[in-house]
């Protein structure tokens, strides 16, 4: 059987409950905007410690650009590993745009050994927070897929739904 610890304890927590950000108060900069691509280029070392610091909070915004930084390697050397680790933080809030890169990684084999199913079902679930692109391509990840690679991926995905309404019932139920 394939081994899913790891991605399902990522893709256990993508549905959970959102985290409250600063961008939620008007008086607060919020962290999206102390921590950007552009910023880094600009300002390096004070801009990778603010989306650190912003990334450790758990704002997923900051663990994306941290993994946008290592994945395209245009200020520093590509790091594959650190890309991962950051795109996976901000995938498990439910961050769209890091769970397509996270997918892309698993399709292309980058930082991880390549896994069409993993691919797939990140992939989705990137679509459902959002992502058009993600759609278009867990279809393309699917068509070049095993039928039995198909059925589990699909399997996984119906058992975080289940789980999702689940922790939905459980919290609309009065105490």
């Amino acid at each position: 059987m394939i081994r899913f610890s790891r991605f399902m304890l990522l893709i256990g927590f993508c549905m959970s409950s959102m985290m409250i950000h600063a961008e939620d108060n008007s008086l607060i900069i919020s962290p999206a905007q102390q921590c950007s691509l552009e910023r880094i280029a600009s300002e390096p070392k004070l801009a990778l410690e603010e989306c650190l610091t912003f990334a450790q909070l758990g704002y997923a915004d900051a663990q994306f650009v941290l993994g946008e930084y290592w994945y395209q390697g245009q200020q520093t050397p590509r790091d594959f590993q650190q890309a991962l680790k950051w795109f996976e933080q901000a995938s498990v809030q439910g961050h769209a745009i890091s769970q397509l890169r996270l997918g892309t990684m698993f399709y292309r084999g980058e930082g991880v050994p390549a896994n069409t199913i993993q691919a797939y079902i990140v992939l989705k679930m990137s679509a459902i927070n959002g992502s058009d692109e993600a759609l278009d391509s867990a279809d393309q990840v699917a068509l070049q897929m095993q039928r039995d690679e198909l059925e589990i991926a699909n399997q996984v995905l119906a058992q975080i739904f289940r789980s999702y309404l689940l922790q939905l019932s459980d919290t609309t139920v009065a105490p």
